[in-house]
């Protein structure tokens, strides 16, 4: 007879015998945090402990379920209200997956990633991928994102000026007021901000507590945003150093680009080229002295129609030292980097595949040519290797480079070897909407920009908007289930390591500001103008966000300007200039506190959550570890709320204290300390509209 049916004979001889107290889910718990999974990031062939949490003398037993095993468990400790099982487990090469099944008298239940359940869902099983690891640095860090453009100017010798060139129908257009807001169509507008400006901004960046730098794309490109790389060798020179000028502007009217001798020795001369990535090496070294690490842009599914290695425009034609492109003649040595549709169009065949049909971005055929292909991957080790020693890759719309998603896959294990080869500490994120789990199998990427399980779920509970500012939905706003809901499913797409450093953000280059999106105005800068996109915010409201955003796992990520109170429409309109000397001071002041608050306490970079309950416009979850545990409370109310919620499952007794660290509210906020009572593991507490407060268990 199975031990299984040994057991189940004798629990039926008990139960006729005694009544065993109800079972106690909410005490269930258990994730792959290190508390509860040593090691957390485990090698291939080493031995892991695996614990899981029940209520103390509540479970009859306790089993894992993984690998064709179903191993009994021991309860190894009794902790306040909790009892604890754990097992050790022989790990191999492949991929663990497992679950936990839990008996208490009758009564059977599964444990998985998605919480309790009835059956087995092997789709939520929790994953170990031995020699899968995310760089602890990455864990819960503090990121800033930089539009460099309109971040801050330091150095005017290199601006883009007025007729420079032309592009995409428009001339180059250098801004002189700083603080005018982006044209509709503004690709060709530059504001003049620069490496040199960052550099100068590097203690700035430090005061607020930001600990990684994530550049948007800074190799040479002619657009403002630069996802049309022109080199991928070099930082542009608009950006870096020009110590070699000359040549003449467009003539207005004139739109043929190999008159624009200006621009063409400003981007070709290896002298400006050089002296550029030397200036960027120096701002990564500055940025290490100060503890602050760097990622880069890197678009790789596409380049720009500028590139040198099609030459659209004819730049590099007559310049020493570069190739013909492929857009010149069929001899080209790039001729294979790009699909091109007619094969007797030469010279200047213009049949060549663009992404999403853009002529502007040439989609790259990594199929096609194998020096592409390698070129690419010497690209990514270049940038994490001396002299520049960046630390990472985000990458953009990485889904779709290729022409198949099997050569997509292979590729981003191919990039993966070879960014982590060159720097085993790099982190390779991506951009990716929808479900990411076939990249995050811990072959490909590292992570993700996390739209799905943070940015959407939270725009659409906060503030009942579309994240573009496209539609605005009542029955979402505030909707705790589906908040609940979309986060506990999205989450589990991630293994533990991906989900602690995925980049958390509330706004970005892509979408409108968050600020923006607590008007609940439904349009664009086109049809509301850029005024609209100030009127009616509700500081509160994003400053809830915040709190959250701080509190939730992840990387929490700013998008520049947010701190100090810039808004904006979507692209375009949300990549205004920072308001150097025009900062909402106390917005900036309270991100100052709150990632301050999020950097002092590791619970809150790499802890356990656990969402403790909701209702409409009101919520409570905790983050904690063995030594911390954190209680956060969000009123999204228009009213004052009185909330009753049970606290113990996050880890504290039934009676303890909790310590007030901040409460936010519309126009101001406070540090002041308040002591809240917890009585039989419940929190009662009174908050008002617009409010959030993070709480610390200190004990009875």
């Amino acid at each position: 007879m199975s031990e299984h049916s040994i057991y189940e004979l004798n629990q039926r001889q008990q139960y006729m015998m005694q009544m065993r107290p109800l079972l106690r889910k909410h005490a269930l718990f258990a994730d792959g945090t290190k508390d509860y999974r040593n090691p957390s990031e485990p090698k291939a062939n080493e031995q892991v402990e695996l614990t899981f949490r029940s209520s103390r003398n509540n479970v009859d037993a306790v089993w894992l379920c993984g690998g064709n095993q179903k191993i009994p468990m021991k309860k190894r400790e009794s902790r306040g209200e909790f009892d604890y099982y754990r097992v050790k487990v022989q790990l191999g090469t492949e991929p663990y997956h497992y679950h936990f099944e839990v008996a208490t008298g009758m009564l059977y239940c599964c444990y998985d990633r998605m919480g309790v359940s009835s059956q087995v869902r092997p789709e939520y099983d929790f994953v170990i991928v031995p020699g899968f690891s995310t760089p602890d640095w990455a864990k819960g860090a503090v990121m800033y994102q930089i539009l460099v453009d309109r971040f801050c100017m330091g150095d005017s010798t290199n601006n883009v000026e007025t007729n420079e060139y032309y592009y995409i129908k428009v001339y180059s257009q250098h801004v002189d007021d700083w603080n005018k807001c982006p044209a509709d169509f503004g690709v060709g507008e530059f504001y003049g901000g620069d490496l040199t400006g960052v550099l100068q901004k590097l203690d700035y960046l430090k005061d607020l507590g930001v600990e990684v730098l994530y550049f948007n794309p800074l190799f040479v490109s002619p657009s403002n945003h630069k996802y049309d790389i022109q080199d991928y060798d070099y930082i542009d020179p608009h950006y870096g150093r020009i110590v070699e000028d000359g040549g003449e502007l467009l003539n207005p009217g004139d739109t043929d680009n190999t008159r624009a001798t200006k621009y063409i020795k400003r981007v070709s001369d290896r002298r400006n080229l050089e002296a550029s990535n030397e200036l960027f090496a120096t701002l990564i070294s500055e940025a290490h002295k100060r503890g602050m690490r760097v990622i880069l842009d890197g678009v790789f599914n596409h380049c720009g129609s500028f590139n040198k290695w099609l030459d659209r425009e004819l730049i590099y034609e007559k310049e020493l030292g570069y190739a013909t492109g492929a857009y010149i003649s069929e001899d080209s040595p790039y001729r294979n980097f790009f699909q091109f549709h007619d094969e007797n169009h030469w010279p200047y065949n213009n049949t060549y595949d663009g992404w999403w049909g853009h002529d502007t971005l040439p989609k790259l055929n990594y199929e096609g040519s194998q020096e592409l292909y390698d070129y690419i991957l010497d690209i990514g080790r270049k940038w994490v290797s001396a002299p520049f020693y960046a630390d990472g890759w985000r990458l953009d719309v990485a889904a779709d480079l290729g022409h198949s998603v099997e050569f997509n896959h292979q590729f981003w294990r191919d990039f993966r070897k070879a960014v982590k080869g060159a720097n085993p500490e790099a982190i390779v994120l991506a951009e990716h909407y929808g479900d990411p789990v076939e990249w995050l199998r811990g072959d490909q990427w590292d992570t993700v920009m996390n739209y799905d399980a943070f940015m959407e779920p939270l725009t659409w509970f906060l503030t009942g908007m579309e994240k573009h500012s496209d539609g605005y939905r009542e029955d979402m706003l505030g909707n705790f289930h589906n908040f609940e809901g979309a986060m506990n499913y999205y989450m589990t797409r991630f293994m533990t390591p991906s989900l602690l450093c995925a980049m958390n953000e509330l706004s970005n280059h892509d979408h409108s500001r968050f600020l923006t999106r607590t008007n609940h105005k439904v349009g664009r800068v086109n049809n509301l103008g850029s005024a609209a996109a100030g009127e009616n915010v509700n500081k509160g409201v994003l400053k809830e966000a915040v709190v959250i955003q701080m509190t939730w796992p992840g990387a929490p990520t700013i998008y520049y300007g947010d701190e100090a109170g810039v808004v904006g429409f979507t692209d375009p309109d949300n990549r205004r200039t920072y308001p150097w000397g025009r900062e909402d001071q106390e917005l900036l002041a309270f991100h100052r506190d709150i990632i301050r608050i999020h950097r002092e306490n590791e619970a809150l970079r790499t802890g356990s959550l656990k969402i403790l309950g909701g209702e409409h416009q009101v919520m409570c979850y905790g983050r904690f570890n063995r030594r911390q545990q954190f209680i956060v409370v969000v009123n999204n109310d228009y009213v004052e709320r009185f909330m009753e919620w049970r606290v113990w499952p996050a880890e504290m007794e039934r009676e303890t204290r909790l310590e007030r660290l901040i409460m936010t509210r519309p126009e101001t906020y406070s540090l002041d300390s308040e002591i809240y009572e917890v009585h039989d593991g419940r929190l009662k507490i009174n908050l008002p509209p617009n409010t959030a407060v993070i709480l610390r268990n200190i004990g009875k």
